[in-house]
């Protein structure tokens, strides 16, 4: 894929992760992009080690799978943030 189409990857599934997390999260496009880019990497990587596959193309699968990293790196921050207040 292409960074562009990383991009647009990225913004949507950041976009989906904050629909489906809201709370006080980094906002503004592009930290939602460097989020759901970030969520697709690690998607990626989770997906591959569980046998879900890699994001190869943009298809529902790798929104999905970027999306739900996305999820992962929203909880993480989440529990960093808490720890430091």
């Amino acid at each position: 894929m292409g960074i562009i189409s990383w991009i647009f990857l990225g913004l949507i599934a950041g976009a989906l992760a904050k629909f489906i997390m809201p709370g006080k999260d980094p906002s503004g496009c592009m930290v939602t992009a460097v989020i759901g880019i970030v969520g697709g990497m690690i998607g990626g990587y989770l997906g591959t080690f569980v046998g879900l596959g890699k994001i190869e193309s943009f298809d529902l699968g790798g929104i999905f799978i970027a999306t739900m990293g996305a999820i992962v790196l929203l909880i993480i921050y989440r529990l960093v943030m808490k720890k430091k207040s």
